[in-house]
């Protein structure tokens, strides 16, 4: 990917699905890009990075450390290595996810 491309066209919704493209993968972090049909999510987990979710399009909640978050297109949130977090898409949404793992 070395020209510019519109990021909500890199990946499609599919119906009750979550769907990922994974963008950079190296050994310092990720990005990775996401799409999740209305009512989709990750359940409670935690990651040992932290992480920064860019939503791009659309609408979630994401619960990080037991505080929910409703995030909407042009927001973002940091979530802290290993705090516990999840996510339910309230409408269709995509977002892009950067875990830095150094």
């Amino acid at each position: 990917m070395n020209s510019s491309q519109n990021i909500n066209q890199q990946l499609n919704y599919q119906d009750g699905s979550v769907v990922s493209k994974e963008i950079i993968n190296k050994p310092t972090g990720t990005v990775t890009l996401f799409a999740f049909d209305k009512g989709q999510g990750l359940s409670e987990h935690t990651a040992p990075y932290d992480a920064l979710a860019v939503i791009t399009e659309g609408e979630a909640e994401i619960t990080v450390s037991g505080v929910k978050h409703r995030v909407s297109a042009g927001e973002m949130l940091l979530m802290g290595s290993n705090a516990t977090h999840a996510l339910v898409a309230i409408e269709p949404f995509k977002m892009m996810l950067t875990m830095i793992k150094s």
